[in-house]
């Protein structure tokens, strides 16, 4: 679906049904170089089975247009904005990694327009080690093999979504390789990295949100490693569930996130 947010063209995959307003609305929120195309089976359930869906692609990222926004909080203010060109009052916020923090702030900036967070991949901080950024900076293609030998539990990992045979590491990193080619304002891989290294909201997001939250955690996450959901599933009071992959779990294991998210939306 095609939109206008903030006097620029914005785009949300819907789930393969017309969106409805009046519907329970769910917004996913995608990851660093990410679009919507992340989130296809858990969007596709939700709007065949009693909701409106809006899987976003942020500013400057996949079909939405510049420009790129320069903080999770700006982020967080496009959002709102985005509900409110399609009518939406109140929705449930699934944000992933980078994503996350985005929903968090959300829901601490404009906690009536939030009915729930589920957060995957989730940390605060989210640290971003130099090496990675000086490599992102200087050679963004080998920072996204690095981001990818990194995002999932295996460098095997078994053949599945979003059909029987698809290579997870290889699909992933030509989602980020034609990211951040279609941007040329500027080092798209940088600037989102950067944003999740800058953000430190998080304390004060925290002590602010009063929705239900679930955490979805991977295992075998080396990004955002169980270790470091602790402050935020206590602080957040937070129902934490795990799941054998991953940081990039809606990929490695879509059938266990998706029953996490319906036990969330219950």
């Amino acid at each position: 679906m095609k939109l206008s947010v903030q006097g620029h063209d914005a785009y949300a995959y819907t789930g393969g049904k017309p969106f409805d307003p009046n519907l329970p609305c769910v917004v996913f929120i995608h990851g660093a170089l990410g679009d919507h195309s992340l989130w296809t089976l858990l969007a596709r359930w939700c709007a065949h089975h009693g909701h409106g869906v809006l899987a976003i692609d942020q500013p400057g990222h996949g079909r939405s247009a510049g420009p790129v926004l320069g903080s999770i909080e700006a982020l967080a203010d496009w959002v709102p904005a985005l509900l409110d060109t399609v009518g939406v009052r109140e929705a449930t916020l699934v944000g992933h990694s980078m994503g996350s923090l985005i929903a968090l702030e959300v829901a601490a900036r404009a906690a009536e327009r939030v009915a729930r967070l589920v957060l995957l991949g989730a940390a605060y901080p989210m640290k971003v080690s130099d090496v990675l950024l000086k490599t992102g900076h200087d050679a963004p293609q080998r920072a996204i093999d690095m981001v990818n030998a990194l995002m999932f539990a295996s460098i095997a990992s078994k053949p599945s979504y979003p059909g029987p045979g698809t290579w997870l590491h290889g699909a992933n990193r030509a989602l980020m390789r034609n990211t951040l080619a279609a941007q040329t304002a500027l080092n798209l891989f940088e600037h989102d990295f950067r944003l999740c290294d800058a953000y430190t909201g998080g304390a004060r997001a925290m002590a602010r949100v009063s929705c239900p939250t679930m955490l979805i955690v991977g295992e075998r996450d080396q990004m955002t490693p169980p270790r470091a959901t602790h402050e935020l599933a206590t602080a957040l009071s937070a129902r934490v569930v795990k799941v054998p992959t991953g940081h990039t779990m809606m990929a490695e294991d879509p059938e266990a996130v998706l029953a996490a998210l319906r036990m969330a939306l219950a």
